[in-house]
């Protein structure tokens, strides 16, 4: 590691993926990974912009560096919304030896503190791609960054059965529980549903009275 290595800003990371959200009572985390994607995150940030909703943002280099990904990268911050580390592009890093982790982590780290313009910029979680953790999770503990488990998914990958906003609107209400992180996809493939059931649900569940806040384990103790 470099002299001058700012870590990533978790308070006290361990090794081990967690996967509750801040708070008591009726919270829940909303998550989001393999973006930022120009055709459907903006729309999201609408969406919960609208909602008065903050999610956490987990987000994959190449995005970032993707035409657009930059500008949706600030726009992810400027709203409030936290981030993520999803490394660097869609590869498994479950095999991948800890030197390995650590180059690919902090590849990813760097693209996203430039696309930001900020060396110190705050990513202190981390997700593994596929939620195969190997040898990663200790590696991003290492570098200031608190692994993240999958938690309750909604099953909106592209090799899923049944991706329609009906289906979605069901996985998604069954997934906001109580304490819940819940995963969900704003890139990777065209997320247009997802985004459509977020919008249904997330609304229902705000007027049932939840309140989103972030996962536990991440730079500041407040929901």
């Amino acid at each position: 590691m470099s002299d001058g290595f700012v870590p990533g800003g978790a308070t006290a990371p361990t090794a081990v993926p967690i996967e509750a959200a801040r708070g008591t009572g009726r919270v829940a985390a909303l998550t989001f990974d393999d973006g930022p994607d120009p055709r459907q995150t903006g729309r999201l940030l609408d969406v919960l912009a609208e909602l008065g909703v903050t999610a956490t943002f987990c987000v994959v280099g190449q995005r970032v560096r993707a035409p657009g990904g930059a500008e949706l990268l600030r726009r992810i911050v400027a709203e409030g919304h936290a981030l993520g580390n999803h490394s660097l592009d869609y590869a498994d890093l479950g095999s991948a030896t800890e030197e390995e982790a650590a180059a690919v982590l902090l590849a990813t780290l760097r693209i996203i503190r430039e696309a930001l313009g900020d060396p110190d910029a705050a990513v202190p979680w981390y997700r593994a791609p596929n939620g195969s953790f190997g040898r990663t999770g200790q590696v991003a503990a290492s570098l200031g960054m608190q692994p993240l488990g999958l938690g309750n998914v909604i099953h909106d990958w592209d090799d899923c059965d049944d991706r329609s906003v009906a289906t979605l609107a069901d996985h998604l209400r069954a997934a906001i529980a109580p304490g819940a992180v819940v995963l969900a996809h704003d890139g990777g493939g065209d997320r247009a549903t997802t985004v459509d059931a977020v919008a249904l649900v997330v609304a229902e569940k705000v007027a049932d009275g939840f309140h989103f806040t972030l996962p536990r384990g991440g730079a500041e103790e407040h929901p």
